[in-house]
């Protein structure tokens, strides 16, 4: 098996996992979670999406959330941009990598987005001119790649041009998210060796979700591919509220258990990446889905019934 020596990991807790919880998580607890990861190793992590408050509330302290982040030379902070004004707040929030994301379903796009992924191409390469003018790194990543309402119903001939069309144009890194869950290993392999034929020397970005537990799978089927950067989520946190019973990412602890125990260097602790998930739990009343939070809990909990003394 073929497998390269090191990975790299984007958390996306703190904004993709974050934004659809109901609970108001406060500035000062989302800012500790973004220093436990760094502090667990994470070098890279999406903190925050620069979207109207009255849409995603979650969202609404942007601004601070950027204003308090460490100071950390080695660590890259990203922010969520769906539009033009969104940019514009990440350059004004300081942050230097803006991460821009579109439709590849028309449907959906309506759903997301309210326009058509036509529209949302046009406004998508504008984004990414006032990134370069603000000497910002533009990251984008194509939603639905794999299947929207069944697998394979965004044409991959499509998926290719919008790859040449954005590169072109000049990107950090061009992702591919798996919004559904939908895709397979054998899906994986076929889309990502099209995709970089047309994107050439431009790192490619997967973006999976778990939703029929086949994340992990996808995960090695890319990396024998050579894939080596992936977007995960901290107890696996996520979902998309236009997209029935979707779940969330891949769980960062999950994923970077699998890499180290192949030999697959991360630099990230994943037992205290399953710490916090499970503290986040407590603080958001619900179970997470990241095994390795299961676990840990479950360890605890057995530890804590040894030590209780005979009646």
């Amino acid at each position: 098996m073929q497998l390269p020596e090191s990975a790299s990991i984007c958390e996306v807790g703190p904004r993709d996992g974050f934004q659809y919880e109901t609970t108001f998580i406060p500035t000062e607890r989302k800012v500790a979670v973004i220093e436990r990861l760094v502090e667990a190793g994470v070098r890279r992590i999406q903190v925050t999406s620069f979207v109207h408050p009255k849409w995603v509330p979650q969202m609404a302290d942007a601004e601070e959330v950027c204003r308090r982040l460490p100071d950390r030379d080695d660590v890259i902070f990203s922010g969520l941009a769906l539009n033009v004004k969104g940019v514009e707040r990440a350059h004004a929030a300081g942050l230097r990598y803006v991460d821009l994301s579109i439709a590849t379903h028309d449907e959906h796009s309506l759903a997301n987005a309210n326009m058509t992924v036509a529209e949302a191409v046009r406004q998508a390469e504008a984004m990414i001119r006032l990134a370069h003018h603000y000497d910002m790194q533009p990251q984008l990543g194509l939603q639905t790649v794999f299947g929207y309402k069944q697998p394979g119903d965004t044409p991959l001939q499509r998926i290719r041009e919008l790859a040449r069309r954005f590169v072109d144009l000049g990107l950090e890194s061009f992702s591919l998210a798996d919004t559904t869950g939908m895709a397979h290993p054998v899906q994986i392999q076929e889309y990502v060796e099209a995709v970089r034929e047309e994107i050439g020397d431009t790192p490619l970005v997967l973006h999976l979700h778990d939703t029929r537990g086949m994340g992990l799978a996808n995960v090695l089927a890319a990396l024998q591919c050579g894939v080596t950067r992936f977007d995960t989520s901290l107890g696996g946190l996520g979902g998309c509220p236009f997209i029935p019973g979707a779940t969330g990412n891949i769980a960062t602890e999950d994923t970077v258990y699998m890499l180290e125990a192949m030999g697959v260097r991360t630099g990230i602790d994943y037992r205290r990446v399953a710490e916090l998930a499970l503290e986040l739990e407590a603080f958001l009343g619900k179970e997470l889905p990241g095994r390795q939070t299961r676990l840990l809990a479950r360890q605890r909990a057995l530890a804590a019934s040894e030590s209780r003394p005979c009646s």
